[in-house]
């Protein structure tokens, strides 16, 4: 008489038992960095100053917050509008496409459509009147709309603009150091499209954390 014998399992597949395993975690994780993607691209991203042309108010090294639904919520990954939000105003200090090379570029808005603009000597002149600027505490503040920030007028305030009439649609950026920023004095005035969001704060400077409003 023979003894009964318990069926033996069918050794598993190590390649089947990994996959099985794995594939759902990395859908998981592609699905996160998707959604993560989708919001830098869309929602709000974050900016690393590599010059000083918008000193004193922002210093190379900084790291910037971007609120990039500012003037209108875009499809991610694309120049489609959703959502029309509104216009950048004077005093804005805004995330930018450059005319030039596409490179991003941080710049404080000036003058927008419908605005007749003149800069001599790092000075604003709209429709006849020069943008108040004074003296507070050892630095040069400047009254741009219903904003008021510092500015430098280090070497003479770097090159004269206009006088011109910005056409709607159009507008005016420049840095806050007037004399040491390449901007729209030289490669002239930006499409509001080009504009990629609104710059909120200083986040990050020397390592410390903190949330210095721009």
């Amino acid at each position: 008489m023979t003894e009964a014998t318990e069926p033996t399992e069918t050794p598993k597949k190590p390649q089947k038992t990994f996959l099985r395993n794995t594939l759902p975690e990395m859908a998981g994780l592609a699905l996160a960095a998707l959604v993560l993607l989708s919001a830098r691209s869309s929602l709000a991203d974050h900016y690393r100053v590599p010059t000083g042309s918008m000193e004193p108010t922002v210093l190379p090294g900084d790291y910037i917050f971007v609120a990039k639904a500012a003037y209108g919520l875009r499809l991610p990954f694309t120049d489609g509008e959703i959502i029309d939000r509104g216009s950048p105003q004077p005093g804005d200090v805004v995330v930018l496409e450059s005319p030039v090379d596409g490179i991003t570029l941080l710049k404080r808005v000036v003058a927008v459509g419908g605005e007749h603009v003149q800069v001599t000597r790092g000075r604003i002149v709209k429709d006849g009147t020069m943008a108040t600027v004074h003296e507070e505490n050892e630095q040069y503040m400047e009254q741009l709309g219903d904003v008021l920030h510092a500015v430098k007028l280090d070497h003479d305030g770097g090159p004269p603009w206009g006088p011109e009439r910005i056409p709607a649609g159009k507008v005016l950026v420049m840095g806050d150091n007037r004399g040491n920023s390449a901007d729209g004095r030289i490669f002239g005035l930006v499409d509001e499209s080009a504009i990629r969001g609104k710059a909120k704060a200083v986040y990050l400077r020397d390592w410390s954390l903190g949330w210095r409003k721009l």
